[in-house]
């Protein structure tokens, strides 16, 4: 017969087997915020000890989060020194969004050959969930579906390398935009989308094309703004929770054992 004690022990590693998973993603959904917004300086370290007492979570757990968000390129892994936030070069940001004005330039000629209504649908369905996350200052969501616009393209044109190529492009732009774009700036891009669009409704490849690399430009140009104003935090100032922050709100600390909903990317 299983004693009390060993059964209580069962029970914890059952437990803890549960909420893994959970914890996880709750850590993961917390940085990846974090990123998103803009809130991490670019160039900053993410000491493993640090993190885990911010998160109050083993530091095993950590580097599993970690190792994941280097995965998906969010973050940076510099062996012997450790994980960082990534801080791209002006080079590397002209050199990305070269790459993103001629391949789009390529994606927008093709589709105004394959237009139909149901693309058209979708896109403006899209336009207006851009348009409402911008009426909420929702920056966060702003930033995934301003990505998810230029996905939206390349996928109506069902072909899985170029949809492959611009996600992949996409993971270095959209952390560059959310680390360095300001904040009162980022709500933007969907007026330069709806022109985008409206070039495309109208059959104008021309003007879509040239539409599209002013929007790139336009991106850039924000971006240098951003370096210039960014500011050094912690990141313990930036991770904890509001209540504990300066301008808290007084609400409850969740840690990440009460994992916040992930954020899509």
């Amino acid at each position: 017969m299983m004693r009390p004690f060993v059964k209580s022990m069962a029970r914890k590693r059952e437990s803890s087997k549960a909420s893994g998973p959970a914890l996880d993603d709750g850590v993961h959904a917390a940085l990846s915020s974090a990123l998103f917004e803009g809130r991490l300086t670019p160039g900053a370290k993410l000491p493993e000890h640090r993190l885990a007492s911010i998160f109050d979570v083993s530091r095993e757990r950590i580097r599993k989060v970690l190792h994941r968000l280097v995965a998906e390129r969010r973050l940076e892994a510099i062996p012997q020194r450790g994980v960082f936030v990534p801080n791209p070069s002006p080079e590397e940001m002209r050199t990305v969004y070269q790459a993103h004005r001629v391949f789009e330039a390529g994606v927008l000629t093709q589709l105004v050959q394959s237009l139909d209504d149901a693309i058209l649908a979708r896109i403006e369905a899209h336009l207006e969930e851009e348009r409402a996350a911008a009426a909420r200052e929702d920056r966060a969501a702003s930033v995934r579906l301003s990505g998810l616009f230029h996905i939206l393209l390349v996928d109506a044109l069902d072909n899985p390398e170029l949809s492959r190529f611009l996600r992949e492009l996409l993971a270095r732009s959209s952390l560059m935009v959310s680390a360095f774009e300001p904040a009162r700036l980022s709500l933007c891009g969907v007026d330069e989308h709806a022109a985008i669009a409206a070039a495309l409704r109208a059959g104008d490849r021309d003007r879509a094309i040239a539409l599209s690399g002013e929007h790139f430009t336009h991106i850039e140009e924000r971006l240098a703004q951003g370096i210039v104003e960014r500011s050094e935090r912690e990141i313990e100032e930036v991770l904890r929770p509001v209540s504990e922050r300066p301008d808290g709100g007084g609400r409850t600390r969740r840690k990440a054992r009460e994992p916040a909903s992930a954020p899509a990317s």
